[in-house]
């Protein structure tokens, strides 16, 4: 025969429920900002920045050969000499593409990467976010349904313990005997005559 539940407290369950819905509530909203903000990296590194940086590089390209433009002008005109200036301009156009190339190889590594490091953990998020959408809302429903359940049981009266049987019947006794049946007869008066005759 199954064991009955052992049920010490419909409160316990009640407040276990309520505190899921609480935790539901709180999780949803900071689980779906994980997920967004894996969504919005993976976008920065693929759009914005990629784009940023190769756009410097094409910017920066185009100063360095503006500056060399102007240190060669002035290395073959008779006129003047080049000067400190131009020739350090030329440097700085070096180091300025140097460092939007080294950036833009990096942006172009950490896409590649972005993926393979993030995916593992992106399932752990869209597993949790499974559970808190669909089993979450039915873990509460069962409960709330246990404590209908446990309330309406609880409600029910519990049955009278069975009157004892009444016992068992027996044949009634003989009637008394009003006429003093069976009791030796009374004895008869002497008859004060004597035998034979009168006075």
């Amino acid at each position: 025969m199954p064991e009955g539940a052992h049920v010490t407290s419909v409160e316990a369950i009640d407040a276990f429920r309520a505190s899921l819905l609480v935790y539901t509530t709180k999780a949803r909203p900071v689980l779906e900002e994980a997920c967004d903000e894996v969504s919005r990296t993976r976008q920065w590194l693929e759009s914005d920045r990629r784009i940023h940086w190769e756009h410097q590089v094409r910017r920066r390209l185009r100063d360095l050969e503006q500056a060399q433009q102007t240190l060669f002008s002035a290395g073959l005109s008779n006129l003047r000499e080049a000067t400190a200036a131009e020739k350090a301009a030329v440097q700085r156009a070096r180091r300025a593409l140097a460092d939007a190339e080294a950036k833009l190889k990096l942006v172009k590594r950490w896409h590649l990467e972005f993926d393979h490091r993030v995916e593992p953990l992106l399932k752990q998020l869209e597993h949790l976010r499974t559970v808190l959408a669909h089993l979450m809302p039915k873990a509460a429903a069962f409960l709330a349904l246990t404590l209908k359940s446990l309330d309406a049981y609880t409600g029910v009266p519990t049955p009278a313990a069975d009157p004892p049987p009444p016992p068992a019947s027996e044949e009634p006794d003989a009637a008394p005997d009003t006429a003093g049946a069976g009791a030796a007869p009374p004895a008869r008066a002497p008859d004060p005559s004597p035998d034979g005759g009168g006075p």
